[in-house]
């Protein structure tokens, strides 16, 4: 397996700088920089090895070496199920069936989306660890964006940062919700009487959820839903506060007289995509128990 690298071929315009300054033009971070010198990194003019301390020239063409990634000693190959909607040499777009964990935790140790994505990588011999971006539920199904590489996990998360990754969610809740469209604005923290559940409280972090209803039924309402911000259950939890909690999410108030878990999907991802330099949008249809549900 071959360490992750980056080359660019010098423009006349950055001709003269620091070659450290070019690289922070290029967002990659003293932290990077000094993973790079000291964990195995490399940088190379012309194929001659340089310090950050060089001067570019016009036409100069330089190549970043980053360090093999350490993987988790926990984090085994394991052929696991699940869709991949994209993937180069810098990103996956993976579409999560239901009841997959996306991470390893105390309760499932093993079977997890990151135990399959180590398997691909294995297959493919991609010398890469796990660097999720948007992590879904076990229940929630739906696309997720995955990085590579770590240089390119930090890009994905200023974007994060600056709300530029945009996610789209269809849910089924119960009861009929009053208005056609609207804004849940209310703090979420963590339930002091639980390690898992969240929910609505005073001195909890910003959260803003915006719903718009597609379909009424007679107890139930089909809605879609974007998010300003990105707490744990976020949507889950806001529902719940406004009465109309995820039909199957027991944890919060649902019921599972008609799908064995919360009615929750990724609908759409958009980002931009900092290699190819260009945005990128992908939909997943609703997964067969969703539009079950819905008739």
């Amino acid at each position: 397996m071959k360490a992750f690298q980056l080359q660019w071929k010098i423009a006349e315009q950055d001709e003269g700088k620091f070659l450290r300054d070019y690289l922070k033009e290029k967002q990659i971070s003293k932290r990077a920089l000094t993973a790079i010198k000291f964990s195995g990194g490399d940088l190379f003019v012309n194929n001659q090895r340089v310090t950050v301390r060089y001067t570019l020239k016009k036409d100069d063409e330089l190549t970043v070496l980053f360090p093999m990634e350490e993987r988790g000693r926990g984090l085994t190959a394991e052929e696991v199920f699940f869709e991949i909607a994209y993937e180069d040499d810098h990103c996956l777009v993976i579409n999560k069936p239901a009841y997959l964990p996306s991470i390893p935790s105390r309760e499932h140790q093993t079977g997890t989306l990151s135990h399959g994505l180590i398997f691909h990588y294995d297959k493919k011999k991609i010398p890469s660890t796990i660097h999720i971006v948007n992590r879904l539920d076990k229940d929630t199904s739906g696309l997720m964006l995955v990085a590579k590489h770590r240089f390119a996990h930090n890009l994905f998360s200023l974007q994060q940062k600056e709300k530029k990754i945009k996610r789209v969610y269809e849910a089924v809740v119960h009861g009929v919700l009053p208005l056609e469209k609207g804004e849940i604005s209310e703090p979420i923290g963590r339930k002091e009487t639980s390690i898992i559940e969240r929910e609505v409280r005073s001195d909890g972090q910003l959260a803003i959820t915006h719903y718009q209803v597609l379909d009424n039924f007679e107890k139930k309402t089909h809605v879609q839903l974007t998010l300003d911000t990105g707490r744990t259950h976020q949507i889950r939890v806001h529902l719940s506060h406004i009465g109309h909690p995820l039909c199957g999410d027991t944890l919060y108030g649902g019921t599972k007289e008609d799908i064995s878990r919360q009615a929750l999907h990724s609908k759409s991802l958009s980002f931009y995509h900092p290699f190819l330099e260009r945005e990128m949008t992908f939909s997943a249809k609703l997964p067969e128990d969703m539009r079950a549900l819905l008739k």
